[in-house]
Order: structure tokens, then sequence, then C-alpha cells
């Protein structure tokens, strides 16, 4: 089978422990990756790390760290101690609470990453905080930033991809929600592509949630998605 660049995450947007744990009991063996974001950590906090870990996953933390550069960095010393593999931070704190977070980053082997611009953001919304920039344009700003700070790489939209890579470069990681199979409901998600696409672009990882949580088969979608990427792959 050809080799799987881009590797899926599976969003556990859920509300408890036991509705998450059954989802990756039902996915099993066809996921490695799992999010845990602020509605299951808020109601779950670290233990169901501590669960996912026993049950041989790997963790993206995903509370979009944005303080004051003291707070940030320990913030991702405890995402460290707590056991996740991954956490991130929000770019637009700007570079001196990026470099507290790297620096703490560093100390453990947690990846640190930022987002840049929300998937649900678009130009309309962008201009309403007042940032008159594309979307395009203030990611890259940010990416720019998040790699001069020492961070492993970016949360971006698959329509950014490429031009994160050709100005920080094919080891800079991107870390892409908002993906949607063929035929799937958008939802809230504005900036969006399929799996196939961001693969092909050159995602590092993809995020998917609703596809799989709401599939009757959470296991069958997942490995469909992963075809997807596999066979992306070979384009």
């Amino acid at each position: 089978m050809p080799e799987q660049k881009t590797v899926l995450i599976a969003a556990l947007d859920v509300d408890s422990r036991e509705e998450a744990f059954a989802i990756v009991e039902k996915i099993g063996s066809s996921v490695e990756w799992y999010k845990v974001g602020k509605q299951l950590f808020t109601r779950c906090g670290p233990e169901l790390i501590s669960g996912l870990k026993q049950r041989g996953k790997k963790v993206f933390l995903d509370l979009k760290y944005h303080d004051i550069p003291n707070t940030v960095a320990q913030a991702v010393r405890s995402a460290a101690a707590i056991g996740a593999d991954m956490v991130n931070v929000h770019a637009s704190g700007g570079p001196a609470m990026l470099k507290a977070a790297a620096q703490a980053a560093a100390e453990s082997k947690i990846c640190l990453i930022a987002v840049t611009v929300l998937t649900s953001l678009d130009q309309q919304e962008l201009n309403a905080i007042g940032i008159q920039d594309s979307p395009a344009d203030q990611v890259l700003r940010l990416a720019r930033l998040t790699q001069q700070a020492g961070l492993a790489g970016v949360v971006c939209s698959a329509r950014e991809i490429t031009l994160i890579q050709n100005a920080c470069g094919k080891d800079f990681l991107t870390i892409v929600p908002g993906i949607r199979p063929a035929g799937a409901d958008a939802g809230d998600q504005k900036r969006i592509m399929t799996p196939a696409q961001a693969a092909a672009a050159g995602a590092s990882y993809i995020v998917v949630g609703r596809p799989i949580l709401a599939a009757s088969d959470p296991s069958e979608a997942a490995q469909a998605i992963r075809q997807e990427l596999t066979s992306s792959s070979t384009l």
C-alpha cells in the first residue's frame, strides 16, 4: 500500500468521557490521533487524556492558548505534564508569547503549533474585527511569525497550505481543520476542502470531526478518509 503522508486526527467533539471512549472503541485501529478540544476537556479534564493514552492513542490538545507570555508558557508545560502529544496557541498572541511557549515546549517532547486564522473566518469576518488583509495574507504573516518564534507548525485552512510551504518550507507542519468529504455538510466552516484535496496540497495532518462522529459507522467513515488520503499520495 502507498505511504500515507497526511495523518488523520479525529476530533472528539462530544460531551462525555463515556461517549468519547465509545467512539474510540468503535473506530479501533483506523485512527491513532485524537483531538480533544474545549467542549470535552472542560467537562472531563486531564483524566480524559490519560484514558486515551492508556488506549495507545496520541492526543492533540486543542485549547488555543492566548494570554500573557508566562501564563501561556505554564499552560504548555501543564499540557505536556498530562500527556498531550500536541498543543496549540494563538499566533495572534504575538512574538513574546510565542517564544515563551516555544521555550516551554522545548523542555518536553510535546509538539507546539499555532492557530493562524480560524477556518470559520472569511474576509467579512476579518474586516469586522479590524483586519483589512485577506485571510491568506493574514495566515502567511502569522505563519512566518510562528516559525521565527521556533514553533513546529501552524493550524490553517487547506487553501493556505501551498502558500505556507512556499514561505516556510515543507518541514513546517500544517494542521488542517475544515475538512469535509465530498457531499458532506460544511456546517459553520467557510474555508474547506476534501481530504484528498488537502493531502494533495501537502497537509501534514487533517482534523475531521462531524463526518466521522455523525456517521452510522464511525470506523468505516474513518477508513474511507484514510483510503482517500492514501490514494491522493499517489497522484
